[in-house]
């Protein structure tokens, strides 16, 4: 009897679209990294910056109304310029199963024409994430409302976005750190943000997750978390875990979701202990009724010697009722954990494996920056207040060293 063998060519059709100057870096950093399986298509107003894109596709949009020049951080343009050419765009998104729209707002082509190639995407059927960053406060008031406009946009056209407010990496970048590195540090976080979840997809593992699993926990999620954590040692598994699951970007955690994807990646000296403390680590504040999908791939190329690599998606998080002052915020919004390099050398090379040493449980989140799923929480002091621009395991740090010095001198 004839055995049938299905193809394998049947795999998630996914693509990764780098809009504007900003989405067009990013997809450079991801070309140079090799991202594997992801098809890459970059869009653009400015043909000249088209022109220098590593992308194997290049759609150049609004080619009447700007005649390649630009959009000029004018949104309204950007939006019209996709407008323009939503036939090509349509054409070029055709048969994806899950589309990535990165893009840096607060200029003219990423702010406009971001938001409705992503409305493209989600109408075509593919489950549609967009992988943003917001502009340094030191970018002036202008672009900070253009891209707060771009985000709320954003809510309804896709199933879910990661969102990076550039300030946030001031305070985890060496002050000796070059322009041209601090904004490698972006494109590269950006990078891990989809390469965390294509790779999630792409790769077969002994304990397979796939497409499916995947669409289950993004699937119109509203907000969501994603991370990747590395470790070595004996306590690689629950390091990575913890690395994974806490920012130093954003003050976000992991409690009360309700849907989990995680996926461990390591060599053949994987334990079944290492999985089952890895899970504690991810499940101990979810809801007790998360639904929870775990994967291991089994392949040492893809990691340092003696390294286990976490990767986690987590959704399904309650909206907080209370939004702090001055802020808004997005119901689709994904905030993503990823691996930053301390001090950048000046030459760049991708994000060193993360050896954090936190609590086995993450204090309650205080206070987020903008587009944050964690609710707000009033500080019960000045220079606590102040110290809430701080990412969160360094408060926690920072407390219990000053609980020891204070235990130290009430004795």
């Amino acid at each position: 009897m004839p055995i049938n063998k299905p193809s394998i060519e049947n795999v998630a059709n996914i693509k990764v679209v780098g809009v504007g100057g900003g989405g067009n870096a990013v997809l450079n950093r991801m070309v140079e990294a090799k991202v594997k399986g992801v098809e890459f298509i970059a869009v653009n107003t400015d043909a000249q910056a088209l022109h220098y894109s590593g992308a194997a596709n290049k759609l150049h949009i609004g080619q009447n109304l700007t005649r390649g020049l630009g959009a000029g951080m004018d949104p309204s343009l950007g939006a019209q310029a996709a407008q323009e050419s939503r036939e090509d765009i349509h054409e070029a998104l055709k048969g994806s199963d899950m589309v990535f729209v990165t893009a840096g707002f607060g200029g003219g082509s990423g702010s406009g024409a971001g938001p409705e190639i992503c409305e493209i995407a989600k109408e075509g059927g593919a489950l549609t994430v967009a992988v943003v960053t917001k502009p340094f406060s030191f970018e002036g008031q202008q672009r900070m409302t253009i891209a707060e406009e771009a985000l709320a946009e954003l809510q309804d056209r896709v199933d879910a976005a990661v969102v990076i407010p550039n300030d946030r990496l001031l305070q985890i970048i060496d002050k000796k750190t070059s322009l041209v590195d601090a904004f490698r540090v972006v494109d590269d976080v950006l990078r891990q943000g989809v390469q965390g979840i294509s790779d999630l997809i792409t790769q077969h593992g002994m304990v397979n997750v796939d497409f499916a699993d995947i669409k289950a926990i993004i699937n119109n999620a509203g907000s969501a978390l994603m991370g990747i954590g590395r470790a070595s040692g004996d306590n690689r598994a629950a390091e990575a875990a913890r690395a994974a699951i806490e920012s130093p970007l954003l003050d976000v955690t992991i409690d009360g979701a309700k849907g989990i994807v995680f996926n461990l990646t390591a060599g053949a000296d994987l334990k079944m202990y290492e999985v089952e403390e890895a899970a504690r680590v991810i499940t101990e504040h979810v809801d007790a009724n998360a639904k929870v999908i775990f994967g291991t791939v089994i392949d040492p190329t893809q990691i340092e010697e003696g390294e286990l690599k976490v990767t986690v998606v987590a959704t399904g998080f309650e909206q907080p009722e209370a939004v702090r002052k001055g802020q808004q915020r997005y119901s689709g919004q994904v905030s993503f954990n990823g691996q930053v390099p301390v001090a950048p050398q000046s030459a760049y090379a991708p994000p060193a494996p993360v050896n954090p040493s936190v609590p086995a449980a993450p204090a309650p989140a205080a206070p987020a920056p903008t587009f944050t799923p964690t609710p707000a929480r009033a500080p019960e002091s000045a220079s606590q207040e102040e110290d809430l621009e701080v990412p969160t395991f360094i408060r926690r740090k920072m407390r219990e060293q000053k609980e020891a010095r204070d235990k130290g001198t009430s004795s």
